[in-house]
């Protein structure tokens, strides 16, 4: 009976072990996607503030080279959306979901979201225009004239 005790303490261990594995391999790639977006869209500043409306997703950031976390999205270089907010701002905005990048697709210039456990990026071409940003041929694939 002790024996079969410790058997399943061992194999929760192991998927306790075998989950946070993979929420560490999402978070450091979702990480490194932020840094080439960021880097991309604003490849003359060297000094990027961005603001999150959820607070949680600035681990992302932290430790980023060249980007500081603002805590006024006015002062912003980059909005990263999780929500609908009406936000006056020239600053980048960014979304964090396919249904939200439908809502703010007139302001936001794209998106970064997960699908089916798979990283998606899109960008949208009026936007980026009106930002006057043009994407380098390797993240030409990534750019949407509609939704």
């Amino acid at each position: 009976m002790v024996q079969s005790g410790v058997s399943i303490l061992i194999k929760f261990i192991l998927v306790l072990a075998l989950f946070s594995s993979l929420f560490s391999s999402d978070l450091k790639t979702e990480k490194k996607i932020y840094g080439v977006i960021l880097h991309t869209l604003l490849p003359h500043k060297t000094d990027i503030k961005v603001w999150c409306a959820d607070k949680t997703k600035e681990d992302l950031f932290k430790d980023m080279q060249g980007v500081e976390c603002i805590t006024s999205a006015i002062k912003a270089d980059f909005i990263l959306l999780s929500k609908e907010l009406k936000i006056k701002s020239d600053a980048i905005k960014f979304v964090t979901s396919y249904k939200l990048l439908q809502v703010e697709k007139t302001s936001a210039v794209g998106g970064f979201f997960w699908q089916k456990g798979r990283p998606n990026v899109l960008f949208l071409r009026k936007n980026l225009q009106a930002h006057k940003i043009t994407l380098p041929p390797s993240m030409q694939e990534f750019i949407e004239d509609e939704l």
